[in-house]
């Protein structure tokens, strides 16, 4: 499951949306990453191509089961390692941007063992 940063960010931020929207479209995505509709237009082909999503007539997006696990991946590395960071007593903002950064480029191995250490401090 080897996909790129953007790819991930972009899994996840379908993944987010759709726990709060009723259907995540692209300018739903846009809104959401402050990019434009153009950029974000290209990126859904992408995914589509690789099915991680697929997109109705209507333009409704809907991840694929194999979309799905990597949004939950990356979704479940970004909460746990922010609220870490936050209980260390980094700033929330920061806690946010360096989980964010941190969870594309962590390896399982690693990951696993800090969500191992966090539930055994806790």
């Amino acid at each position: 499951m080897h996909i790129n940063e953007s790819a991930e960010n972009y899994l996840e931020t379908i993944l987010i949306l759709s726990k709060s929207h009723p259907v995540v479209r692209s300018v739903d995505i846009a809104e959401e990453l402050g990019f434009k509709k153009s950029s974000v237009s290209v990126a859904m082909k992408n995914l589509r191509e690789k099915e991680y999503i697929t997109v109705t007539s209507e333009g409704f997006i809907n991840l694929t089961e194999s979309g799905r696990k990597i949004a939950d991946i990356i979704y479940e590395r970004h909460e746990l390692l922010s609220s870490w960071l936050v209980d260390l007593g980094v700033d929330k903002t920061t806690a946010a941007d360096d989980a964010c950064r941190i969870e594309h480029v962590i390896s399982t191995e690693s990951f696993e063992a800090i969500k191992e250490y966090i539930k055994k401090d806790h």
